[in-house]
């Protein structure tokens, strides 16, 4: 028999669906921007500027997905204390989606993350704990959601199944919506990173289901798990004192939703490499990008450069992934990248050379 609370917090969980979608159908969808290839008459790149989402990142489409498959499995209710473990820029959407149904959030974040990723998340309500030790994160946010009575949205488990990778303008689909009047419209490649793994597992199902030809590759960090796994699947862990420091890819473990048999490559790219195609694309842009937007860059004028030594002509696509407004005080100061030991400069001279 239903109870009279039953009722009441099945009503809530409707009105909270229905503010998520109600937001979602005042967005537009995000811009594809044609990058012009003077060198490569025959090849065509283009960017899926995420950046231009409510809360300015790819995440705000995980953050909405992993809400939405919460809420229908109901996990949360009108008084559940939200969790997440984070690097930054998911925790940031998740706060955004958090206050729109009144919830409580803590994100649980490296000490590392940069200061803007963490003022943002308090912009939109959240509340921050930090960690010294980065792979503590997980076991920190289920305690945190033990001690609470919360629920730990765990993007790392649920990422790759929260959305719906057969469609329902996922990623893939617009994609290929916006590519349909382009001079290449089903491209050869499309380039990604992989922090949750859930971006690639649903353009790789997504490919696979509609029978497109595109291949995907998966740009990585050098000091990451998940390109030593796709080679080697025994590989499952980093060694103690490896780490990128490109934030929102790469990860010291293989996370449970990075499905690495829907990706047909994947290259590993080292920080320098990664913040030198950053520093190149925003100068050629006239607009600062992040760190995991240079990783997929550098990968793509690697496949760029292959093509047109093959005679290949065609089209590639990537993910802007978020601004660099967050990196203010981190990639975009020589002075910290001096201290990390980052050499950038030759990686940008060549980027620009190769998009210009």
């Amino acid at each position: 028999m239903t109870g009279q609370g039953d009722v009441a917090r099945r009503a809530w969980c409707d009105e909270a669906v229905r503010r998520i979608e109600a937001d979602f159908n005042r967005s537009a969808d995000t811009h594809l921007i044609h990058l012009p290839l003077s060198r490569y008459p025959g090849i065509d790149l283009y960017l899926k500027d995420e950046s231009s989402h409510p809360t300015g990142s790819l995440k705000h489409r995980l953050a909405r997905s992993l809400f939405l498959y919460a809420l229908c499995n109901a996990w949360i209710g009108p008084d559940t204390t939200v969790i997440e473990a984070s690097s930054g820029s998911t925790a940031v959407s998740e706060a955004y989606f958090a206050r729109m149904l009144g919830l409580r959030f803590i994100a649980v974040v490296p000490a590392a993350t940069a200061a803007p990723k963490l003022d943002a998340i308090r912009f939109h309500g959240g509340e921050i704990h930090t960690v010294d030790d980065p792979r503590t994160v997980y076991d920190v946010a289920h305690r945190l959601a033990a001690e609470t009575g919360g629920h730990y949205l765990d993007q790392f488990t649920y990422a790759e199944r929260a959305t719906d990778w057969r469609g329902n303008n996922n990623i893939a689909e617009s994609i290929f919506a916006q590519m349909a009047e382009e001079r290449y419209s089903i491209p050869n490649w499309i380039v990604c990173g992989a922090g949750t793994g859930g971006t690639s597992a649903t353009i790789g199902r997504f490919l696979r289901y509609r029978r497109y030809a595109t291949k995907l590759c998966v740009a990585d960090p050098e000091q990451s798990v998940f390109h030593r796994h796709f080679a080697d699947r025994s590989a499952t862990m980093l060694p103690e004192g490896c780490g990128s420091c490109i934030e929102g890819i790469g990860r010291p473990r293989v996370e449970p939703s990075f499905v690495p048999s829907v990706i047909d490559r994947m290259i590993a790219v080292a920080d320098a490499d990664s913040i030198g195609a950053m520093r190149a694309l925003s100068d050629r842009l006239g607009r600062t990008v992040g760190g995991s937007t240079g990783t997929n860059l550098w990968a793509c004028l690697r496949i760029v450069e292959e093509m047109a030594a093959a005679g290949q002509s065609g089209s590639i696509v990537t993910l802007l992934c978020d601004g660099g407004d967050r990196y203010a005080c981190t990639y975009y100061r020589d002075d910290w990248l001096a201290e990390k030991g980052i050499e950038w400069g030759e990686a940008r001279n060549r980027v620009s050379v190769g998009i210009a």
